[in-house]
């Protein structure tokens, strides 16, 4: 057998070693190359920012490059999709959100994926409530001080109020929606093309109100070009402790946050996502993201891939519910 001829015997038999190791060996070796990390929105948001800092913190501890990719359209369908047909075996993931998976599913007429089916979930980067605003010269008009304020002036003049969001079938627009069903109230929606148009708009006096992210809004309201009447979650933001919640306000079973974590395809194994969910929890506790994350209103709490599963099939159902009952239509 001649030189040549041994040392390929010997590369095929070292393949062939490999790939006759057991699973469990394999995935112990994980990561061997780059991880693709596909954000499903245009780049400079918070989700891509965010995403950019998370893959340049988890880099040393995985020991490879964690490539950022942007995969906007659709609402962020179609980036979430890529990542729910892509190879299980932990090399590619995506930045999911709310939108992807809670309330796309149930806007849309039909999407590519199933939100709980064809992904396996790694961790909550953060949480962050929105919150109900208006402007306060246009508040003063109208005598509000509180939600209870807006309710009555809207049953005394109904047809009379509007409001604005980020788009249809926004966060903003839906918690608006959830708001006039639980309060029993009429306000016209008037879509704009992104929140910060909104949010022009309502400074302007163009619309009465708006739920807006705490983060783009809370400078306004520091500044008193904003009037806060309440935030959207369960608990206060401890931006704005003084601010109480939507149920605090009177309004029941209001709990509704803008939240994105980490997902993997379904079926990727057990230990690539118990490795990976340790590595980005690790991540939160740096000093940078954590400032970033409270600058957001936010503070991390990673929990487990099981509480985000949990919070993934929970805001399905309630945005379900609120869709329903609105009738909100994506035109």
């Amino acid at each position: 057998m001649t030189r040549r001829r041994i040392l390929r015997a010997c590369g095929a038999a070292l393949a062939c070693a490999w790939l006759a190791q057991p699973a469990a060996a394999q995935e112990a070796a994980y990561p061997t190359r780059p991880v693709r990390f596909v954000v499903p929105y245009p780049p400079g948001g918070p989700l891509d920012i965010m995403a950019r800092a998370l893959a340049e913190k988890v880099r040393p501890a995985l020991g490879q490059p964690m490539v950022v990719e942007n995969k906007a359209g659709a609402g962020g369908n179609i980036g979430a999709d890529l990542v729910a047909k892509s190879a299980p075996d932990g090399y590619t993931l995506v930045m999911g959100a709310v939108a992807t998976h809670a309330i796309n599913p149930a806007l849309f007429p039909s999407i590519p994926y199933d939100p709980v089916k064809d992904f396996a979930p790694i961790v909550l980067v953060a949480s962050v409530p929105n919150v109900l605003v208006m402007n306060p010269a246009t508040a003063a008009r109208l005598r509000v001080d509180t939600v209870q304020d807006l309710i009555r002036h809207a049953r005394q003049n109904p047809g009379k109020l509007n409001m604005g969001s980020g788009g249809n079938g926004s966060a903003g627009h839906l918690a608006g929606e959830l708001l006039k069903t639980r309060a029993g109230v009429f306000a016209a929606h008037i879509p704009y093309a992104g929140a910060t148009p909104a949010q022009v708009a309502l400074l302007s006096g163009q619309t009465d109100f708006m739920f807006d992210n705490l983060a783009a809004a809370s400078p306004l309201i520091a500044a008193g070009k904003l009037k806060a009447l309440a935030v959207t979650t369960a608990s206060r933001s401890r931006l704005l402790p003084e601010v109480p919640t939507m149920m605090e306000a009177g309004v029941p079973a209001f709990d509704l946050g803008t939240w994105f974590g980490v997902f993997a395809p379904v079926h990727t194994p057990a230990s690539v996502i118990q490795k990976l969910h340790h590595e980005f929890a690790q991540a939160l506790t740096s000093p940078e993201l954590r400032q970033r994350l409270a600058g957001m209103g936010s503070d991390a709490e990673p929990g487990t891939p099981e509480s985000l599963a949990a919070l993934v099939r929970d805001d399905l159902r309630k945005y379900a519910e609120i869709v329903k009952v609105s009738g909100a239509k994506l035109n």
